[in-house]
């Protein structure tokens, strides 16, 4: 589209949309009707790509999350029509960026599951591979996180007030969801996922619940005003939170039917799609070949038995014919080890969302068990694989046993799901367990993110790495080239003023550029020891006060994190480092040295401002408990240093990248597995004198949590012998010295940038195995086995 034409439907948007021209406008109608041009634009590639889809097997993505971000600057630049209309928006004086920053991030996830799953969905659509994705329309998102003295507080997140450009409705495709005391209408909503430079758009389908008659005239009439609406609101509920608390019963029952919701419509869609496009085999014999669903978490697993449903009381299967369709379509990815992530349902509540499910559920259980005797397992084994166990539903059994393949996102965490979580399913089914470590794509992470950096491996390397990362190997050849080094430290440093300019708007903090940037970002989560970070600032404040410290380098902290609504640890440690925060940066004599800053409401577009800013990226957790991680693939694409321990995928940055150029540190599994009964923190506390005074600052009046005792909680769950629960469940004193030497070493390193830069050149160089465009074609050829579009 050339200026003319572009200027013609740029006016005709602006007054068909909000009854305005080009100077009357705003800079969000402005971003709305310059989105509607793009849509239009991408429309007849995303017709032939779905029209390519129809006859091909595909894959289904399921997952509870997309955390996709801002749509507009991403389409463009995989459009390759990012230059071309900065110059022509430009030339009518609309700076470009301007119109990305209206845009809000969609509130579609929470952290790292949908961070992959948008990852996923476009490497997909870059590499031609026929993938949807099918997810949840919330209307509300998690929440919009902000501080009240130092406190996290929670504000729904309606992202849509103001349009939503970048989805279409479909309403002819609606399909309904029948509970056991509620009908509701899904309607889907499709966003379109723009392949690299390809004329590929594949399909992201997310459902919205909604009412058919959600409003009774006759109550309102006789002015029962919220009587007359309560269907509307009820329905509307299912699809409002992403991850309603469910701490009390009613939120277990919504999150479920949530489940419930989008996992039905979508197999419900998937169903009706073979019927109309394979009428000969309507039989369903031959469904499995043209279909194939990745559940990602245990999130979508209602996806399994409501497949049963549909094919026996819908489709009029025998339960052997429809067993045997659902056992052979079906993915599972586990991401974690942790048990209460591993959904468990109590029977009433999933008899309460569907009791038809709950009966599939419990025969599928006898059936499984049935086979296990024929096996001559033993009643002890037998119970430790069950689905149905103590009135509880174990959908983590259910998705294995179904599962054609069953992977980990990590080769560490592949093997502990082999040999200790999961080992007696392992034992069972050997073959169904493969590993599919995680990754990033470099597009948004940095083609979008970083175009400096971007720009400067293009002009060392030519054009072709940014379709192969695996040739980033190449930028080993210039790791004692010293302008080639200068120039990245000049690119960080222009990044870091950047970040410095967001930090003072949004958080009136004054940082140094020239300091160290040390940054965690991620959720909150005990196992993610943000607090472990916390204490190590905590502790260096204490040296800087007492001249135990002198001559170090500037450093400034950063944290970006959310914590679950009714996770009171995880919030108290917020407000812990929020306290920290205050009492660093109104130091007149410590602020010289360090700051801290807590970034609000950390998402996907600030993630676009903090990954290339990095020097040090915080990948602290307990060994063996993150399953993979992929902020570490961020920073590290962007030239961070990893400080982390042996745990999820740093363990493969430490591989590819050397150890050498990084900082590893802390107790490893085995260790940690060797002193689990045995360890006792109280000895640290008594025997470590930095320990003890950073723990008793939690009971001092030098910070406040306000009477919440938010503050005695933390202390009594790490020394409190008398506290009912394991002391210092996830190893914060065990590694604490360990952390405080290598944070000793980091400094040392920084003094000699030339160094530091040769170590960061190596970390980008040796990016290309953490491209999740690496991980959706092992997916495709190992799991789903789909073929692109070209070559159908």
């Amino acid at each position: 589209m050339e200026k003319e034409e572009f200027l013609l439907q740029f006016e005709k948007n602006l007054f068909n949309l909000f009854g305005k021209d080009l100077h009357t406008s705003t800079k969000k109608e402005k971003y709305i009707a310059f989105s509607k041009i793009i849509m239009n634009e991408l429309a007849e590639d995303w017709k032939k790509t779905s029209d390519k889809h129809k006859n091909s097997r595909n894959a289904y993505y399921f997952s509870a999350e997309f955390l996709i971000g801002r749509s507009l600057g991403n389409n463009l630049l995989n459009m390759g029509l990012d230059e071309k209309y900065s110059q022509i928006l430009k030339e009518l004086d609309i700076d470009i960026n301007d119109l990305e920053i209206q845009e809000e991030d969609a509130a579609l996830g929470n952290g790292g599951l949908g961070r992959l799953a948008a990852c996923f969905m476009e490497s997909a659509a870059s590499l031609d591979y026929p993938l949807t994705g099918y997810g949840v329309r919330y209307r509300q998102g998690l929440f919009k996180q902000y501080f009240h003295n130092g406190f996290q507080m929670e504000v729904g997140d309606n992202w849509t007030l103001d349009k939503d450009p970048w989805s279409r409705r479909v309403e002819s495709e609606s399909k309904i969801i029948r509970y056991k005391n509620q009908v509701v209408k899904a309607v889907p909503y499709d966003m379109p996922v723009v392949g690299y430079k390809n004329h590929v758009v594949n399909t992201l389908r997310l459902w919205q619940a909604e009412c058919d008659d959600g409003f009774d005239f006759q109550k309102f009439n006789n002015f029962q005003y919220d009587d007359s609406v309560k269907e509307k609101n009820r329905a509307e509920d299912i699809t409002r939170v992403l991850y309603p608390n469910d701490i009390q019963r009613p939120g277990k029952v919504l999150r479920l039917k949530q489940q419930y919701f989008f996992c039905s419509a979508s197999i419900q869609d998937i169903i009706e799609k073979y019927e109309k496009n394979f009428p000969n085999d309507v039989n369903f014999e031959d469904f499995a070949k043209y279909n194939t669903i990745q559940l990602n978490d245990t999130h979508p697993v209602m996806a399994i038995p409501e497949m049963m449903r549909v094919l026996m009381d819908d489709k009029k299967l025998s339960w052997k014919q429809a067993w045997n369709v659902t056992s052979n379509v079906f993915n599972y990815t586990n991401h974690t080890i942790l048990q209460e992530a591993m959904e468990k349902w109590s029977v009433d509540v999933v008899e309460e969302v569907s009791p038809r499910i709950m009966d599939i559920i419990a025969e599928i259980d006898r059936r499984f068990v049935s086979d296990l005797v024929g096996l001559y397992y033993s009643v002890d084994r037998i119970d430790n694989l069950r689905i149905v166990k103590d009135n509880t539903v174990n959908m983590a059994h259910l998705a294995i046993l179904t599962a054609v393949k069953i992977n980990g996102v990590a080769k560490i965490h592949t093997e502990i799901l082999k040999n200790e979580t999961l080992k007696s399913w392992h034992d069972l089914y050997p073959d169904k367990f493969v590993n599919k470590t995680n990754g990033i794509t470099p597009r948004r992470w940095l083609f979008y993110s970083n175009p400096e950096l971007t720009n400067f491996i293009t002009e060392l390397l030519g054009e072709d790495w940014k379709t192969d990362l695996t040739k980033l190997k190449e930028l080993e050849n210039f790791q004692d080239d010293e302008s080639v080094l200068e120039k990245l430290m000049e690119i960080k440093l222009h990044n870091k003023i950047r970040l410095k300019k967001y930090i003072k708007e949004h958080e009136n903090i004054d940082v140094d550029e020239n300091s160290i940037f040390d940054i965690q970002v991620k959720r909150l989560h005990e196992y993610k020891r943000q607090l472990l970070n916390a204490f190590h600032i905590l502790n260096l404040y204490y040296k800087i006060k007492n001249n135990e410290v002198s001559d170090i380098p500037k450093q400034t902290y950063i944290f970006g994190a959310k914590a679950a609504p009714g996770y009171f640890r995880a919030k108290a440690i917020i407000k812990f480092i929020n306290e920290v925060k205050n009492l660093v940066n109104n130091d007149d004599v410590v602020n010289k040295y360090i700051k801290v800053v807590f970034l609000e409401n950390f998402n996907v577009s600030i993630g676009e401002l903090v990954y290339p800013a990095a020097d040090v990226s915080e990948q602290i957790s307990t060994a063996g408990k993150e399953a993979s991680g992929t902020g570490n693939m961020k920073f590290m694409l962007n030239g961070a240093l990893t400080v982390g321990t042996y745990d999820g995928a740093n363990i493969e940055i430490f591989n590819h990248a050397g150890e050498d150029n990084n900082f590893p540190f802390g107790a490893t599994v085995d260790v940690l597995n060797s002193i689990r009964d045995t360890y006792n923190p109280v000895e640290y506390y008594y025997k470590d004198e930095n320990i003890k005074r950073v723990l008793d600052t939690l009971l001092s009046d030098l910070i406040n949590d306000s009477g919440s005792f938010m503050f005695l909680d933390i202390y009594n769950s790490l020394v409190n012998r008398d506290s009912s629960f394991k002391l210092d469940e996830y190893f914060v004193l065990k590694d604490f010295n360990d952390y405080e030497q290598i944070h000793e070493k980091i400094l040392q390193t920084y003094s000699d940038k030339k160094k530091w830069a040769k170590m960061s050149l190596m970390n980008i160089a040796n990016f290309g195995e953490f491209s999740s465009d690496r991980t959706i074609k092992e997916y495709a050829e190992e799991i789903w086995r789909i073929v692109p579009n070209e070559k159908i």
